[in-house]
């Protein structure tokens, strides 16, 4: 016999449905999307961490609308979001979404992908984003999510992977513009990548960059992320579109607080490793003034400097 579901649970789906299309009426409302040049725009998160406070509304996403179609750059980190983010697009465009590019799989970047998916939309990602849901760490992050940002993560929230895994850069053409993707992970994320809007000099560069807020750095590899923000500012974008915080038309400068954050925690747990200081005792000595203020701080900063300290280690016994 074909199994039965109970009418409860078909309640609750209907319920959970009908409280999605409201809770996205009323982030529509604000999500206003900023233009950056004649094609591309973004939205501007909050500057701290995912909270139930800001409804899991930290991150920024984009989109460039074409003459035939709109492209879009991440999207955002709940379902609802995703739902007020292409609410957000059709009030400028009523043009078909054909691809979303992520920049990388961290939960406030794409959990909002639902909303594009049920539109037709290809979504884009770079091939070591597939080691994320194989390793059993998207299902520990979503059951954070679930617990952290109910309801606006919950039961029903389900995580989609990408429909076109690249190997490498890649040029596409769409709608008159002509875009790139470079590939700049293992940096912030294994995966990481931006995306170009090469006539107009508009790059979306995901968390490469964080502006006005402490970097989440967790267990990333500072290393190889110095050496991605040097590849970024070599590609000389006119506008840079962040992963958090306003996008900036100063990129050598406003790369520089990512970079010599992560600078800081390699010296000062450096340093520490070299002494065979316990991270505790490390942490405590170290001077953190100079980011204490920053939005994010309290939320990361111990965190990130305990990453940095175990990756340090590694590094020592590798030498």
């Amino acid at each position: 016999m074909p199994r039965r579901t109970s009418l409860p649970h078909c309640l609750r789906v209907l319920v959970s449905l009908a409280w999605l299309a409201l809770a996205s009426q009323a982030f529509a409302q604000h999500l206003a999307p900023i233009r950056i040049s004649e094609h591309a725009w973004y939205v501007l998160g909050d500057p701290g961490m995912a909270s139930a406070a800001n409804k899991g509304f930290n991150s920024n996403a984009g989109f460039v609308v074409t003459a035939d179609s709109v492209v879009v750059v991440d999207a955002l980190g709940t379902p609802a979001l995703g739902e007020a983010l292409l609410t957000a697009i059709r009030r400028i465009s009523t043009l078909p979404v054909r691809r979303v590019v992520l920049t990388h799989f961290h939960a406030d970047h794409f959990y909002g992908l639902p909303a594009f998916k049920a539109v037709g939309a290809e979504v884009w990602a770079h091939r070591a984003g597939r080691a994320y849901f194989a390793s059993g760490e998207a299902d520990a992050r979503l059951a954070q999510r679930r617990r952290d940002l109910f309801p606006w993560v919950d039961e029903h929230t389900t995580l989609i992977e990408a429909d076109r895994w690249l190997d490498g850069p890649l040029r596409f053409s769409e709608g008159g513009l002509h875009f790139r993707i470079d590939i700049l992970g293992p940096a912030h994320s294994p995966e990481d990548l931006t995306l170009t809007v090469e006539e107009e000099g508009v790059t979306f560069c995901g968390d490469i960059l964080f502006a006005g807020r402490i970097p989440f750095v967790g267990n990333a590899d500072s290393r190889r992320w110095l050496a991605a923000i040097d590849r970024l500012a070599a590609l000389r974008p006119k506008i840079l579109v962040t992963g958090h915080g306003r996008h900036s038309t100063d990129a050598a400068a406003d790369l520089a607080l990512t970079r010599d954050y992560l600078l800081y925690l390699r010296e000062q747990m450096g340093k520490a490793v070299d002494e065979m200081q316990p991270f505790d005792e490390a942490y405590a000595r170290t001077d953190w003034r100079r980011f204490s203020r920053l939005p994010a701080f309290e939320a990361a900063n111990r965190i990130n400097a305990y990453g940095t300290y175990l990756l340090l280690e590694r590094e020592s016994l590798a030498r």
